[in-house]
C-alpha cells in the first residue's frame, strides 16, 4: 500500500490529524489536503501518484512528417542517391512540409532502425604498439638542424649539443 493511501486512510479513520499524518509520512499539510480532496471526489484510487507527463507536446514532429521522412529514406536509397538527414530536410522543404532539424531527422531514422551505426574511433585492439622485440631493432632520430637552399646550415633555436 502506498504512503499516500496510508496517510489518507489514517486521517479519514480519525486515527491521526492532518498535521500529525503529514509529519509522520513526510509530506506537507497542503499536499495531504489535496489528497483528501481527491479521495472524497473519486475514491481511494485517485490518491495514487499521477503521471507528470504532459498530455500533448505541440512541438513534436507530426506523424505525417515522420512517415514522409521514412518514405524519402527508402525512395532515395533505392534510387542510389544520398539519403542523409540534410538531403531529406531539403526534400521536405521542397514539398512544402515543415522540415525538422537534421538531428531530429536522424533520431527518427535511428528509431526506425534505418541507420547502421558506424563508430568514429578505431578499436584499441587495432592499435600497433611501437616496440622492438630485439635490441637495436628499432631506431629513432631527432633532426635538430636543416640545410637551406642556399647551403646555409640552420640549428633549432635553444638546442645545444653540449647540453646532453
Amino acid at each position: 500500500m502506498s504512503k499516500n493511501r496510508v496517510a489518507v486512510l489514517k486521517v479519514v479513520s480519525k486515527q491521526l490529524t492532518v498535521t500529525a499524518a503529514a509529519a509522520e509520512y513526510g509530506m506537507s499539510r497542503q499536499h495531504l489536503q489535496r489528497l483528501l480532496a481527491r479521495y472524497r471526489e473519486s475514491g481511494l484510487d485517485a490518491v495514487d501518484p499521477r503521471s507528470r507527463r504532459p498530455k500533448s507536446n505541440p512541438q513534436s514532429t507530426s506523424s505525417e512528417v515522420r512517415q514522409r521522412i521514412l518514405q524519402l529514406r527508402t525512395e532515395l536509397t533505392s534510387q542510389g542517391l544520398d539519403a542523409g538527414p540534410i538531403t531529406i530536410a531539403w526534400h521536405l522543404a521542397e514539398e512544402g512540409l515543415p522540415a525538422p532539424s537534421t538531428s531530429t531527422i536522424r533520431r527518427i531514422l535511428h528509431a526506425a532502425r534505418l541507420i547502421t551505426p558506424q563508430p568514429r574511433k578505431r578499436p584499441r585492439s587495432s592499435y600497433i604498439r611501437f616496440e622492438a622485440a630485439q635490441p637495436n631493432e628499432t631506431w629513432q632520430s631527432d633532426f635538430t638542424h636543416w640545410r637551406l637552399t642556399d647551403g646555409t646550415d640552420m640549428k633549432r633555436p635553444g638546442f645545444d649539443a653540449a647540453s646532453f
